[in-house]
């Protein structure tokens, strides 16, 4: 089931600059926006949002879907998508003022699950039902995982 796979791959694109952080550390984290601040003297998406995650991200998803049974353009198409809704609700919390990896309900899961699934309806002849599907699931799943996350030590916060 396509619908699946696809979810699988959400969390892959959106795990992976986790991992990065850990393997790396402080090593080639240079934030996306070089530090940009608007004039509402709030930063373009934070410091937390790296030229590593994403290619992280590009490179597990691209990967991942391959294997999967997906082109590999699907793959980087999954991750450039969830990377852009990720990027996009960083933005959204900067002009919140919401501090760089602090906690939006919703805001932290719907864009990067439905920006790649409003793109990937057509090409992948998904329904409007798998987009419903995937995007709740992933909400509750990356809210489960992130608490796992946390207790086991790979992420500073349980969200």
């Amino acid at each position: 089931m396509p619908a699946v796979k696809i979810l699988m791959l959400l969390v892959i694109a959106n795990g992976a600059p986790i991992i990065a952080n850990r393997v790396l550390g402080k090593r080639l984290n240079q934030p996306i926006d070089g530090g940009l601040v608007l004039k509402d003297g709030r930063a373009l998406f934070g410091p937390t949002k790296t030229v590593r995650g994403i290619a992280a991200s590009l490179l597990a998803t691209t990967i991942a879907a391959k294997t999967m049974g997906f082109s590999l353009a699907i793959g980087a198409l999954i991750g450039s998508c969830a990377m852009l809704g990720d990027l996009l609700s960083s933005f959204v919390k900067r002009r919140l003022d919401v501090e760089p990896s602090g906690r939006a309900l919703g805001l932290d899961q719907i864009p990067e699950s439905l920006i790649p699934m409003l793109v990937l309806l057509i090409p992948l002849d998904l329904t409007v039902g798998d987009l419903v599907i995937v995007v709740g699931s992933f909400f509750v799943l990356e809210l489960l995982l992130s608490r796992i996350l946390h207790r086991i030590g790979v992420r500073d916060r349980p969200y």
